[in-house]
Parts: C-alpha cells; structure tokens; sequence
C-alpha cells in the first residue's frame, strides 16, 4: 500500500485519466480535499505536487488547480532543412501559405499567434566563436516567439544571429515589421545572393531557468532541449546562427540518416 498522498495522486489521476475531469476542468480545492480524504493539507498538497510534476494539473495563483490541456506536439526533423531551401526561391504566394512551424505542427498559418524582435549589437566571445567571426562584429538579433492561438505559451523561444555586413544591402532584413517573413531565413538570405549549402545542429538536455518555465508554461521537474544551429553558405561561411530552446514536454526531435548501399 502506497504513502497517503500517492493514494490521493493516484485517485485524482484515475478520475482524470477516466473522464470525470477533462481539460480545463478544476479539481476540487485542497480544503475540499482534505475533507473528502480524512488526510491533513500538507499530504494534499504533495499528492497535488506529484500530479504537476506529471503535467497533468497546473495551479494557478489565487483561482485553483486545473486539469492542464494538452499541448500542441511539435515534431521538429532534420529533413525540415531540405524542404525550407526548396521553398526558398518559390513564388511569395507560396512562401506565405506555410511556414515551418505549420510543417512541425501540422496547424494552419491563421492557428498561428507570432512575434518578432531585431536589434543590433556586437558579437559576444560565445556568438562570435560559432560564426567564426571577431568579436565585436556588428550582428542583427532576432527574437521570435510563435505559438497556437488556443494556447498561452510558445512552442519555442528561438534567437537568431545574422552578420550585419551580410544583410545590409537589403534594408528590408533589418526591419522586424518586415516580420513574419514568407520563407524565413533561406528565403531572406536568398534576397542577398546567400544560397546554404550546411546546417550543423548540437541539441542538448537542461534543467529550465526560472524565465524559461514561466514563459514556456513547463510543469515542475521538465527539462528543455536547447538547439544551437548554424547555417553555412556555398563558401562555408557561417552566415546565421540560432538559439532555440524547445519545451521537454512537448517537443520530439527525430534524425532520419539515410546510409549508402553496399
């Protein structure tokens, strides 16, 4: 037989997983709860803290404890590379029908929430390492934020360095109204004679900071996968490298290799 709040966790899990409580539903309070269980508040808040640490509840402050709704999977593939630089040179009616996260969710542009950021500054020793660049050099950082018009955090939150020097000829690249951009970066670079011939990709696992979980909604205990991406040109020129830290709870990776026949 189980500790007293894992019977508790386990019978709130059962009415969820069973129905009587839905997505969205709120559960009893914790007084309610201490009542109908016999058991002490404490006890009650740690079988509620095992079922957050599952994502299956979230709290929120001064309303109560509600069943959490799924969220939108996002199944990111290195074959998404391929498909944005073919899209790259299409027809601007094209380019604006779908984007990559469309692709990596299968939801429709109009499901979309987006939003973007530039500034200019000087490569940091870290940014300036990645893209083989001094530092100081003046980049353009772009900050992006996208999520489903239901849901209240983003699917990612992804930072993107491009060299100032690359871009400048068109102005329009510095302009984040400019923004959301039919067919991204490939396309973007496009415009300045910048074709990619490489993505190299290092993905690794971390606990959360505290900004990060907020902003990504993560239940307690969700790690984040954090993507460093840089693009190379023809020349093999860094030309754009990005940051994107993806939620560990609603995010797959999957790295298809297809291998030479004997």
């Amino acid at each position: 037989m189980g500790k007293a709040y894992e019977r508790i966790a386990d019978e709130l899990r059962g009415r969820i997983r069973g129905g009587q409580y839905g997505p969205g539903d709120r559960l009893p309070s914790e007084a309610e709860l201490v009542r109908s269980s016999g058991r002490s508040g404490p006890t009650v808040q740690q079988a509620l803290r095992v079922l957050q640490s599952e994502g299956l509840i979230e709290k929120r402050h001064g309303v109560g404890t509600f069943v959490r709704r799924p969220r939108t999977p996002v199944l990111r593939d290195n074959k998404r590379h391929q498909w944005e630089k073919n899209r790259a040179r299409a027809p601007e009616a094209q380019r604006l029908a779908t984007g990559a996260t469309e692709r990596d969710t299968g939801l429709e542009v109009d499901d979309l929430v987006f939003r973007a950021s530039y500034r200019e500054l000087e490569a940091v020793p870290e940014v300036a390492e990645a893209m083989g660049v001094a530092e100081g050099t003046p980049l353009v950082e772009r900050t992006y934020r996208t999520r489903y018009g239901a849901e209240r955090a983003p699917f990612a939150l992804a930072t993107s360095y491009l060299i100032r020097s690359l871009v400048a000829s068109n102005p329009d690249l510095l302009d984040e109204t400019k923004e959301p951009w039919p067919g991204g970066t490939m396309n973007q670079l496009h415009t300045v004679g910048i074709e990619i011939a490489r993505v190299d990709e290092r993905v690794t696992a971390r606990p959360p900071t505290s900004e990060e979980a907020g902003e990504l909604g993560l239940p307690p205990g969700t790690a984040v996968l954090v993507l460093r991406k840089t693009c190379y040109d023809t020349e093999d020129r860094a030309v754009e490298m990005s940051v994107v830290t993806l939620p560990g709870d609603r995010t797959e990776m999957l790295f298809t290799t297809h291998l030479e026949r004997w």
